[in-house]
């Protein structure tokens, strides 16, 4: 998380300063005219998990912890940003219910949960961000190759109800496996990605199905064999909770048109952009990948602002099909691109 602090200033004779600012204050009234008022800063409240697949929150922190602003310097400065680092998808949704956030990096999943259970009412997805970079790692010597193998067996997930774990129940369950919440004929076990990857690496996990970097984590560090690969689904979009959206439409409008550009601009300095991703991944979880590990990962991603309405309705019914969302809610107001 990432906050300004006022510094303190010495204390130094003020009497002639007052007297300038009140015989500049008395001129501007005889002239008929009162002093400027200062514009009040509006504080934008940003989230984000630290995952590869929400690059552009990255690489925006590392711009920053160079002394630049990428979307500061585009907003202005009446406008403060202060991000907020989340492990999943449930959780950067409750803090928008909390209205703890204004925008948020977040998987599809949880932004489709949260607008229906708001009926509408809560969250806009208002431009895309990342497709792909999201995979099913299994132990390296497995011989495990289609659903009806992992009867018995155990797969590790971010978050329970976020987009791998719903992807991973859908999964198992087109392949006639019985899922539930806490167990079935195999076992989703939500887990935190630093976890999984310790778990997997003891060999009490059969599977993973997870995001960039842990999919190349996996695979580097721990042995682990891609099974089932998602290159073209969405993984990642930016939301924007729906009163914030209401009341402040243009900055709104202002930020994703900044995250746009800043997509443009990964897509053109892909290595540099690599850097400062590995760079800000170490200040925020103190983890160490190689230069060799990013491009991998970065190989399994589109980076992408589009987004559209269609594009969910496979989110929907992989949510519905494991007992997530019941009914057919209208998804009309879901997407706003400002």
């Amino acid at each position: 998380m990432t906050r300004m602090r006022a510094g303190l200033h010495e204390r130094r004779p003020i009497r002639r300063s007052v007297l300038g600012g009140l015989a500049a204050a008395s001129a501007l009234v005889l002239a008929g005219r009162s002093p400027p008022a200062r514009a009040q800063q509006v504080v934008l409240r940003v989230g984000h998990f630290p995952n590869l697949t929400h690059v552009q929150a990255l690489v925006a922190r590392a711009f920053e912890r160079q002394g630049k602003s990428w979307f500061g310097e585009r907003l202005g400065e009446a406008v403060k940003i202060e991000w907020y680092t989340y492990n999943a998808g449930p959780s950067a949704m409750e803090a928008i219910f909390a209205r703890a956030i204004d925008l948020t990096y977040v998987g599809p999943t949880p932004a489709l949960n949260a607008y229906v259970r708001s009926q509408g009412e809560e969250v806009r997805i208002v431009a895309g961000a990342v497709n792909g970079g999201s995979a099913l790692v299994v132990q390296g010597d497995s011989t495990l190759a289609k659903p009806a193998d992992f009867r018995g067996k155990r797969i590790a997930t971010p978050q329970f109800g976020n987009t791998q774990d719903v992807a991973a129940r859908a999964w198992l369950v087109d392949g006639g496996l019985r899922i539930t919440q806490g167990g079935g004929d195999a076992q989703v076990l939500p887990t935190e990605n630093p976890d999984q990857l310790s778990l997997f690496k003891d060999r009490q996990l059969d599977g993973v199905w997870t995001v960039e970097p842990w999919v190349s984590r996996l695979e580097a560090e721990a042995g682990g064999k891609v099974l089932v690969e998602e290159r073209s689904a969405v993984t990642t979009v930016l939301v924007a909770r729906a009163a914030f959206l209401q009341d402040r439409r243009e900055l709104v409008r202002r930020f994703v048109a900044a995250h746009r550009e800043l997509t443009d601009w990964i897509n053109a300095h892909p290595q540099e952009a690599q850097t400062m991703v590995r760079e800000e991944l170490k200040a925020e979880i103190r983890a160490n990948f190689s230069a060799e590990l990013a491009a991998r990962a970065f190989g399994r991603m589109t980076v992408t602002s589009e987004t559209s309405l269609a594009s969910f309705q496979a989110f929907l019914a992989a949510a519905q099909k494991v007992g997530f969302l019941r009914g057919a809610p209208d998804l009309k107001n879901l997407v706003e691109v400002p």
